[in-house]
């Protein structure tokens, strides 16, 4: 039976997929399960984040967004049995890859799979559907009534975001990089409040939210990265597609949540006076965050039914690519590794 797993070069910079033979199969022990993978979402690997974890292997398992059968369970589970159809994300320091057959899980990390949803939608919505939850309920506290940006709307995290926002009855901005990004989003109903598109690097968001709230600027802004310097030291494609800081900042309305995804933020000293005068604050979108505190996992379980829930419901409706075979992982996954596509990429048993 044979897993993806990836090797980092030397110099930390390259990474190489590779398919091995497993020699030791999982085996049901204590509160773990044994699945039978149906479906294996891809994202990608934060390699500086496991360093930082003391996590480097030669060989490091690659595929976490699992949706599978259980096959067999450990003496000390208690809340699955062979047979059930289960979904869930597979810790960091989880010894197998997803993208295989058959893996094996702690029971605190997996949900029973609601039965009208089909494998791939659960694989590919858990861990988007887990940020977006992080974001907006946890760090953000959105309610009705509230203006929501969420840059790049577009992105499986965004799609998912704007939906739980709208679900909340929050009024939502969006941003679209590309015409066909705005298409799909000027699509989605219920309808956005305004979609900004930003693909010709013409659009000023801070100007357009403002102008959309009535120059009172939004609640909550939910971003996709940011330009932390000048026009000089940036990228041309960060420069086209996302904005400065000091347009957050400025469209920001009194007593706003900034939710970031931006690790490396730098924020001067008038930039956290504009915040305090504001009365606002800045959250980080840690993707692990719950699988670094295990005194949350009780919390963590909750989210994920409440994914599960939503996605059956119809709230949640994921943007996903044709999934593609094992075989094909990993071409998928080196894609993966270039930046966030618009479309989720799951790979199907």
């Amino acid at each position: 039976m044979k897993g993806l797993y990836f090797q980092q070069s030397s110099t930390n910079e390259k990474i190489t997929f590779v398919f091995q033979e497993r020699e030791n199969l999982p085996v049901a022990e204590d509160n773990y399960v044994k699945l039978q993978v149906k479906a294996c979402a891809l994202s990608q690997i934060n390699t500086k984040l496991l360093a930082e974890m003391k996590m480097e292997k030669d060989f490091f398992p690659v595929g976490r967004e699992i949706a599978g059968i259980v096959l067999d369970v450990g003496s000390k589970v208690s809340f699955f049995q062979p047979g059930d159809e289960v979904v869930g994300i597979l810790p960091l320091d989880s010894e197998d890859p997803g993208l295989c057959e058959v893996v094996r899980a702690h029971e605190h990390y997996l949900v029973h799979k609601p039965e009208k949803v089909t494998w791939t939608e659960a694989a590919g919505t858990v861990r988007d559907g887990v940020r977006a939850y992080t974001a907006l309920h946890y760090l953000a506290r959105l309610a009705p009534g509230k203006w929501v940006l969420v840059m790049d709307g577009a992105s499986a995290l965004g799609t998912i975001a704007i939906q739980l926002a709208h679900h909340r009855g929050a009024r939502v901005i969006s941003t679209a990089g590309s015409p066909e990004d705005r298409q799909y989003l000027e699509g989605l109903r219920p309808a956005l409040a305004r979609v900004i598109d930003v693909s010709s690097g013409k659009a000023h968001v801070a100007e357009s939210c403002l102008e959309e709230t009535g120059g009172l600027g939004v609640d909550i802004v939910l971003d996709a990265g940011v330009r932390l310097y000048s026009k000089d030291d940036e990228p041309a494609v960060k420069l086209q597609l996302l904005p400065h800081k000091h347009d957050i900042l400025s469209l920001l309305g009194v007593g706003g949540h900034w939710v970031t995804t931006e690790e490396n933020l730098q924020l001067d000293p008038p930039d956290s006076h504009c915040l305090f005068l504001k009365g606002a604050t800045v959250a980080f979108l840690n993707d692990e965050v719950w699988n670094l505190s295990n005194v949350q996992q009780g919390k963590y379980l909750c989210v994920l039914k409440d994914v599960m829930e939503k996605l059956a419901t119809g709230v949640f409706r994921p943007r996903l690519a044709e999934p593609v075979a094992l075989h094909e992982a990993r071409a998928a996954m080196e894609a993966a590794q270039e930046g966030p596509a618009g479309k989720k990429q799951v790979v199907q048993f």
